[in-house]
């Protein structure tokens, strides 16, 4: 087999790449498997992928002798599949703008070499669309996001390339397909047995309300969508028991998650006991964040599928959301179009469509209300949208509350906001938003708690609940709190969170940093401060806590028009 079946790159660019790769501290491979990448390119580029076969590579790289049997030992399958993650892993952050792209495309071993553009110099006066996003810090993120930002840009790409067929539109994009299987009895007891059987269906309930995933129980024939499987054992002594549970990569047996649950088997506790135990569960897999999540982030590689890509056009919505960073909007905004185009009955397309919209309403500044109206008259359209597609769905609910309270419409947005609490209280996303317009909208004590749940059960935006944790302080009247969770917070390059800071530092004394804080907005947003009083009454839901949280910040010595 010619070379250039698997190229189009000159062969010494390809080296150098392989050469790029093997020296990056990110390319988190073992040993072995970087002497079965060198291996395979090395093949591949000497013309003989016809060769490369799991025989050969258990030979000639793994030191097998000539009895090896592939069938009999899968060390070459399991290698390959780690192999192949680890570069995913590496184009994901510091391979992200490399030249040529390496890959082992599954069901073989020979590689693939794919030439891509390349990164220009960056300018040195960057043109930006608003003071907002030229006002941002660039310094990287230290936090374990970093990884889920670099997909979105991969994701947003690979949506570049999506070809239209509307002659058949299917309602939905592939989704992750989980299998519950039924959990074992290892105590051989009827009472172990039906505990084993009750925690099976409570998980296999409590997920299913996550409507981004796909929840089937084996049938007794081979699944061949499913990506990931939840298997678990329950054991019982005496008036207790312990259940071990974890999630596992079908494709690969890696277990991705596992968690070890204690319980009473005392009849009165038993039910809720096994309630507790399965939302856990289903909240840990299945959440924004999560670990199904955290998995699928990883999958993101350039040209998928149009199903595939727009499935991680929703995952590229959370990544931008959990770091907000605006130079991301407008490319998460088009994704989630092509998405909702490309599958009209995809409820979550839309709802994150509206949330997008209404981001680019509160994230304005000044505030325009001749250019805001539209969008939050789209982002109400394309809640509605989503709702009528799937009523139970809580991200559905989620833009539609948050549409409406962007409206003026705040009675309306709690009652939504209680409905999707009542359909999946284990959504710590939505807990968390409808904590922070309970909050806002004047009931804090009911909101506030909502808010710091969240914080403790999502992995995703901390910093977004931890300037709500901080504006609730700031409420209660404990400035001392309020000023730990204002510094903790690492937003700073969101305009509003300055705000938010100036007003907490004046009001609890700390007038260096208040100062700090007010030339921050006066040089880089001047229009937010001349607007402050409107942006205050667009997001509080009344009068006095706007008025009270505008005198903190006439403290802080901004000058603002009455």
């Amino acid at each position: 087999m010619n070379v250039h079946q698997q190229t189009d790159c000159p062969i010494e660019d390809c080296r150098a790449q392989l050469a790029r790769i093997l020296t990056s501290a990110d390319f988190q491979a073992t040993d072995r498997e970087r002497r079965f990448l060198r291996y395979v390119v090395d093949e591949t580029l000497a013309g003989r992928s016809n060769l490369i076969k799991a025989y050969s590579i258990a030979v000639e790289v793994f030191d097998r002798d000539t009895s090896f049997d592939p069938q009999a030992d899968p060390i070459v399958r399991v290698a390959a599949g780690q192999l192949r993650r680890a570069l995913e892993r590496y184009y994901l952050t510091a391979g992200l703008a490399d030249p040529i792209l390496i890959s082992i495309p599954k069901g073989g071993y020979a590689v693939m070499f794919s030439p891509r553009g390349t990164r220009g110099p960056v300018a040195e006066e960057p043109v930006y669309a608003n003071a907002y996003e030229r006002s941002r810090p660039r310094p990287p993120s230290k936090r374990r996001l970093i990884a889920a930002v670099a997909m979105l840009l991969v994701a947003v790409t690979a949506l570049g390339s999506w070809s239209y067929s509307f002659r058949l539109a299917p309602r939905k994009p592939e989704l992750p397909h989980l299998l519950v299987e039924w959990f074992d009895d290892m105590g051989g007891s009827d009472e172990t047995a039906a505990l084993a059987r009750g925690l099976t269906q409570e998980i296999v309930g409590q997920l299913s309300k996550f409507k981004d995933i796909v929840v089937v129980q084996p049938l007794g024939q081979v699944e061949p969508d499913v990506g990931y499987v939840v298997a678990g054992s329950v054991d019982m002594l005496d008036e207790s028991f312990r259940f071990r549970v974890r999630m596992l990569n079908r494709a690969d047996g890696s277990v991705l998650w596992a968690h070890s649950y204690d319980g009473t088997t005392r009849v009165p506790d038993l039910l809720k006991v096994q309630s507790d135990i399965a939302a856990d569960v289903a909240t840990s897999l299945a959440q924004a964040y999560g670990a199904i999540f955290e998995a699928d982030a990883k999958r993101v590689v350039p040209g998928a599928p149009n199903d595939r890509a727009a499935y991680f056009c929703t995952l590229s919505y959370y990544s931008y959301r959990a770091g907000f960073d605006p130079e991301a909007l407008p490319s998460v905004r088009s994704c989630l179009e092509k998405a909702a185009e490309r599958f009209p009955g995809y409820a979550t397309a839309w709802a994150l469509l509206s949330l997008i919209y209404i981001d680019e309403v509160r994230f304005r500044y000044p505030f325009d209300s001749a250019g805001s109206s539209p969008l939050i008259d789209r982002a109400l359209a394309a809640a509605a949208r989503a709702v009528e597609l799937e009523p139970t769905n809580v991200r559905a609910l989620q833009a539609q509350m948050i549409a409406l309270y962007f409206n003026g419409e705040i009675d309306a947005a709690m009652r939504v906001g209680s409905r999707g609490m009542t359909i999946n209280p284990n959504d710590t996303v939505f807990l968390g938003e409808y904590g922070y317009r309970l909050a806002l909208s004047g009931k804090w004590a009911e909101g506030c708690p909502l808010v710091e749940e969240a914080r403790k059960r999502n992995p995703g935006p901390v910093a977004y609940y931890e300037v709500g944790l901080a504006v609730c302080a700031y409420f209660s009247g404990d400035l001392r709190q309020a000023v730990v969770w204002v510094r903790k917070a690492n937003v700073r390059g969101n305009a509003l969170y300055h705000v938010i800071a100036a007003a907490i530092f004046a009001e609890g004394g700390h007038a260096a940093d208040a100062e700090v804080e007010r030339a921050w907005l006066m040089q880089y947003e001047p229009a937010l401060v001349t607007n402050v009083r409107h942006e205050a009454l667009l997001r509080f839901g009344r009068s006095e806590d706007a008025e009270r949280f505008l005198g903190s910040l006439r403290k802080a010595g901004l000058d603002f028009s009455d």
